[in-house]
């Protein structure tokens, strides 16, 4: 298999890293295009043993495809990394414009949605004594639900924390009490157990609440044109990186 597509996913990329932070690659790879043709498919992830440094692992095209159609962020994450190890440019930018076609911005806005309420409710139900360092992974949906809003005509926002907040316009004090803890959390490797910030805490269950009603779930799924549109970009990888010689 070929790999046109290697990054880094993890808090290095989303630029909130903490001195210990492992590197959390993700690749897209291609098979022979014999393989897509097989009567037993082979299996559409493949992953490496985890250790302290080092999380890898990767998606078939066919299944990150499916999964953006589905309006899962992670694929335009993927895309959109400031941190590349190795990629294709023609790939990248083909699979880019394919996501500005197909993507349905209210799907978009419901994975950010749970994903921030589910951490919500599990790790920072307890305002007066929370982990601090999760604090990240529900605060940046709220800011990511928050910059959709602002951003009418765009499916998805930047990938890069910092300058997602920039471009959110959010209230002085908020951006300076992030600040402060973006400072602490790359000064340290652990922030410790602490009362959520009372600003900071307000905003991401406003957001989480607006959010439920503006990104009502439709009914219906991705159009036809979006299937045959996404049948297209497919074939022509596969022609382009599944066949001959890598």
């Amino acid at each position: 298999m070929r790999i046109p597509l290697a990054i880094e996913s993890g808090s290095r990329a989303w630029g909130f890293p903490s001195p210990d932070s492992d590197y959390d690659c993700r690749f897209i790879f291609v098979r022979p295009s014999h393989d897509y043709l097989a009567l037993f498919q082979k299996r559409d992830v493949i992953e490496t043993p985890i250790d302290r440094v080092f999380d890898v692992g990767g998606w078939d095209l066919k299944k990150a495809i499916t999964l953006l159609l589905k309006g899962n962020a992670v694929v335009v994450e993927w895309l959109t990394s400031p941190i590349i190890y190795a990629a294709d440019e023609h790939f990248r930018a083909e699979f880019s414009a394919l996501a500005d076609r197909v993507l349905d911005r209210s799907r978009i806005a419901r994975h950010y949605l749970h994903l921030g309420e589910r951490i919500r409710r599990s790790d920072l139900s307890d305002p007066s004594d929370a982990p601090l360092k999760t604090l990240f992974y529900a605060l940046r949906p709220a800011v990511m639900l928050r910059w959709l809003q602002l951003h009418h005509a765009r499916a998805y926002g930047p990938m890069h924390f910092p300058t997602l907040v920039r471009e959110a316009e959010l209230p002085a004090t908020l951006c300076s009490l992030i600040a402060d803890l973006l400072t602490r959390k790359a000064q340290t490797r652990e922030l410790g157990r602490g009362a959520l910030p009372g600003p900071i805490s307000a905003f991401m269950d406003a957001e989480f609440e607006a959010a439920r009603q503006w990104a009502s779930p439709r009914e219906q799924g991705p159009s036809d044109a979006a299937h045959r549109d996404a049948d297209d970009f497919f074939r022509r990888m596969v022609r382009e990186f599944g066949e001959g010689p890598g």
